[in-house]
Order: structure tokens, then C-alpha cells, then sequence
């Protein structure tokens, strides 16, 4: 029994040790924590319960046999953030500098397994050098059985991927499928074939950080969500961001205690909307006054900044935000938008988070950029996504509403709950002025007799009451009590259930 003891002990020293002090200490000379030190900051103190410690790999090949480390190169179990369960995977950096094996990716796969059996999120913290070479197409299938366990779990647990080192190759689709990617500047990267590869066929000389850096993919591909500033701060953002998920697709999201009352008047918002319609404003403003506490979770935040989503808070409980950005191409949608924003909507569909959509949008980018680029399809992943949804909706028509971009952002035609509008809002087909020219083109030589069509067109359409009188809006609304409207709403829209018909699935415009 005390030899059986001691070999636990010594193979439990081993595993946590890893690749050994020197590994740990390059680790730590390049600003990264070890994987299990990782785990210790992410979730609550004294709460980890570690799966597989003694798992090793089983090649035998290329000198293998002789270097066997407990664990293989990933910590696995689960643990709790602010008392609320979640599945956690740590790639170990120091262990053959976190390859992927068989034995690794079965790890992955039997955690991810147990995570949609009980319902509950899964974190993975990737620091890996991608597919273990010595172990050939074993590896490679290692990979596939992680991306199918990715593909079942989406829409049934919420995932999420940190990348806090190396992440390339088919490591790279994990995260690709996973709901949320957050990037650590400087010491993470993530791109299909690295700048050798790139130099070698197409003759471009980049950096890992411009192919694929935390930068790049927040601002450039929108890959991923977040780029945060070190491990520390991307591990303590996440448990902060879970606070705002539901443990899985059959349960509401949590309810946090606040004091924030419901009936609160932000008399500021009166004058957030200029009197110039040309003129933009900051659409964040009034996102952060209508919130809990003004505790506002934006994602995507340097990426096609003309729509913003994020989470927010009302009485306690969560609310996932789409809202046209006037500061950034004046709030018009285009390709990038559409999707940035489609995605989010399915996600809060997907998770029984209702939907706020605060909408300021003169129509759909033009250009041949656009059209040649798809925006024709690209624009229709945001009305799907908004069609297709069956959590609450509430839709807050700030000030223009042009075109087809006011039916596809949760116009009541694609059953809105609740629609307001503010009294600035313009509700038409297009803006007063390209709408005059068209309609009288006879007039186009005689400036005054432009302005003057262009102030009668204002004054007909260019206001929420035409829409009111047809009941597209339910009510105009003064801006100061935007909060307490929208709370009532969503307290009505609690018990709502509505179905979509039965299909093993639709087909989105991809």
C-alpha cells in the first residue's frame, strides 16, 4: 500500500511539474502563466477538480517511448466561477510545447462529453504548437473528434476559447466553432498556415502578429471577440463575461441582485439625438444609461465598429444589445456588420437571451465593394438570424430607419415584441432628400423647389407616426424613460413562448 502511495505522489509531482522547471521559467520570461496556474485564476479558489492526471500518450515512435509525462500536455476537470458550475481545459505549453495527441484530444473529448450531459459551459485555454507530428494521422484525428464534440455542444452549452499562445493549423477550427474567442496581445496568434508558408507561396513577408495576432483578428478578420492586454486580465474578463451566460440552452440566464431601479429617468438621453439628422452621436451613451448600473459587456468592440453588441443587464437579468453605431459610416450595415451582428443574435437565441435593438440605420452600405463582396447575402444572416428568433425582442427606433435595413433590424414585421420609437425617428424607404429627387426629378434644376419637397417629404414621413397609425410602432416614447419602457417590456415578455415549425434545420444564407 505505501509503494502504490508513493507512486501516486511521485506521478502527481510529475504531472503538475509538467516539462520541468526550465519550461516553467521560459514560460514565465515570456509573460505567460503555466496552464495550471491558468486554472487557479479562472475559476473560484479551492474549486478545481482535475480529471486524467495520469493519462499519457502512447507512441512509440521517433523516441517517444522514453518521454512520457502524466497528462500529456492538457489539464482537464471543472470547478466553479462565482459558485456556478463550468468545464475547463488547460493546454500545457511546457509538455511537447502543448501538441495535440491522441491521448490530449480524448481528454478534451470525454470533458466535453460530460459538459452537455450535465449542462454546463465549457472554457478552453489554448496554448498549443498544433497537431503532435510524431503521432502522424492519429493526431489529425485527435483534432476531428474535438471539432465534432465542438459542432454537438453548439447551441446546447455556451464555449468559449481563450487563445493565450500558439494556435495554428486545424487547432485553429476549434475555436472557430466555439461561441466566443478571446486573444492575448503580443503572446497569442492564430492563422491556417504561418508566415513561412505564406512567404513561400504567395512571396508576402508578415509577422505571426500581423497574420494572426490578438490585434489583427479583433480589428481586421473579426475571428475573434476580445484582445486583452495579458493572461491576468483575459482570465479574470472571462469569469466576469460567464456571469452574464446561462449554464446551458434548457435554462434563463442569471439573475444578479440589483439597485438599480427599474423606473429610473435619464433625462440626459432628451438631448442625446441632434437636431441635424447629419449629425452623428455616441449610440454606447445611451446603451451604458439604459443599463444596470451602467455595466455594459461590449463585444467585437474594434471590429465593424458601425453596429456594436454586447451584453448588458436589466433588473438583474441579462440582455444581449444589437445597436446601429451613427459615429462609424453613420450606422449603415455592410458585410462585416451583418455578420458581426447575425452571430450574436443566434447566440441569444440559441441561449434564452432576449434581445434589445436599439436602431439608428440609414439603409445598407452601397458600392461595388459591397455588392461584389455578397452584401446582398451577407445583410439577409442578419434577417434570418432576427426572423428566426423566438426569445423577446424589443426594438428602440432612436432616429433613421431607411429601407430594408429598418426591416431587418427586429422591425415588428419580423416579430418584434415591442416597438418604440423616439420622437426624432424617421421611418421611411429612404432619407427626405434622395427620396425628392426621385419622385420629382423634374425639379432637380430649381433648388428651392427641392428644399421645399424635401421639408414636405420630412414632414409626412420623415416621423414615427405614419408607422404608428399602422401599428408597426407601438408607441412613441419620450428618450428619458427608455429604461423603464424597455424593463416593463421585457417583464411582460417573461412567460412569452413561440415556436418556429419543426424542420431538422433551416438554411442560412452562408
Amino acid at each position: 500500500m505505501q509503494d502504490i502511495i508513493r507512486q501516486l505522489e511521485e506521478k502527481r509531482a510529475a504531472a503538475k511539474l509538467g516539462g520541468g522547471q526550465a519550461r516553467i521559467d521560459s514560460q514565465h520570461a515570456k509573460g505567460k502563466l503555466t496552464a495550471r496556474e491558468r486554472i487557479e485564476l479562472l475559476l473560484d479558489e479551492g474549486s478545481f477538480e482535475e480529471w486524467d492526471m495520469f493519462v499519457e500518450h502512447r507512441c512509440t515512435d521517433f523516441g517517444m517511448a522514453d518521454q512520457r509525462i502524466p497528462g500529456d500536455g492538457v489539464v482537464t476537470g471543472y470547478g466553479t466561477i462565482n459558485g456556478r458550475l463550468v468545464f475547463v481545459f488547460s493546454q500545457d505549453f511546457t509538455v511537447f510545447g502543448g501538441s495535440l495527441s491522441e491521448a490530449h484530444a480524448e481528454k478534451i473529448c470525454k470533458l466535453m462529453d460530460q459538459a452537455m450531459k450535465v449542462g454546463a459551459p465549457v472554457i478552453g485555454l489554448n496554448d498549443s504548437g498544433g497537431a503532435r507530428i510524431q503521432e502522424g494521422v492519429a493526431s489529425l484525428g485527435g483534432y476531428a473528434e474535438v471539432f465534432q464534440r465542438n459542432m454537438l455542444a453548439s447551441g446546447v452549452v455556451p464555449q468559449i476559447s481563450v487563445i493565450m499562445g500558439p494556435c495554428a493549423g486545424g487547432a485553429v477550427y476549434s475555436p472557430a466553432i466555439t461561441d466566443f474567442t478571446f486573444m492575448v496581445k503580443d503572446s497569442s496568434y492564430m492563422f491556417v498556415t504561418g508566415p513561412d508558408v505564406v512567404k513561400t507561396v504567395t512571396h508576402e513577408e508578415v509577422t505571426a502578429e500581423e497574420l494572426g495576432g490578438a490585434v489583427t483578428h479583433t480589428s481586421k478578420s473579426g475571428v475573434a471577440d476580445l484582445a486583452m492586454e495579458n493572461d491576468i486580465e483575459a482570465l479574470l474578463q472571462v469569469r466576469r463575461f460567464v456571469n452574464f451566460l446561462p449554464a446551458n440552452n434548457r435554462e434563463k440566464a442569471p439573475e444578479w441582485p440589483t439597485s438599480d431601479v427599474p423606473d429610473r429617468v435619464e433625462t440626459s438621453l432628451d438631448t442625446l439625438v441632434p437636431d441635424d439628422p447629419a449629425k452623428p452621436y455616441d449610440m454606447k451613451e445611451l446603451i451604458t444609461k439604459i443599463a444596470d448600473e451602467g455595466d455594459f459587456f461590449e463585444l467585437q468592440p474594434d471590429y465593424a465598429r458601425n453596429i456594436v453588441i454586447g451584453f448588458i443587464r436589466l433588473e438583474g437579468s441579462t440582455v444581449g444589445v444589437v445597436a446601429n453605431q451613427p459615429l462609424v459610416l453613420a450606422g449603415c450595415l455592410d458585410i462585416n456588420s451583418s455578420i458581426k451582428a447575425a452571430r450574436f443574435v443566434r447566440f441569444c437565441d440559441a441561449f434564452n437571451i432576449p434581445i434589445l435593438t436599439l436602431e439608428d440605420v440609414p439603409g445598407f452600405m452601397p458600392g461595388t465593394s459591397q455588392e461584389y463582396g455578397g452584401i446582398i447575402k451577407h445583410g439577409a444572416k442578419l434577417l434570418y438570424a432576427y426572423a428566426e428568433a423566438t426569445v423577446p425582442k424589443v426594438t428602440v427606433i432612436v432616429r433613421k430607419a431607411y429601407g430594408g435595413a429598418y426591416d431587418v433590424m427586429a422591425s415588428k414585421h419580423l416579430r418584434g415584441d415591442v416597438n418604440f420609437a423616439w420622437p426624432s425617428a424617421e421611418i421611411a424607404v429612404m432619407g427626405p432628400k434622395g427620396a425628392v429627387e426621385i419622385i420629382f426629378r423634374k425639379d432637380i434644376g430649381d433648388p428651392d423647389a427641392i428644399a421645399a419637397r424635401t421639408e414636405e417629404y420630412r414632414q409626412k414621413f420623415a416621423n414615427p407616426f405614419i408607422a404608428g397609425a399602422r401599428g408597426f410602432i407601438d408607441d412613441v416614447i419620450m428618450p428619458r424613460n427608455t429604461r423603464r419602457r424597455i424593463c416593463r417590456s421585457f417583464r411582460m415578455l417573461r412567460t412569452k413562448e413561440l415556436t418556429n415549425p419543426w424542420r431538422k434545420h433551416g438554411n442560412m444564407p452562408l
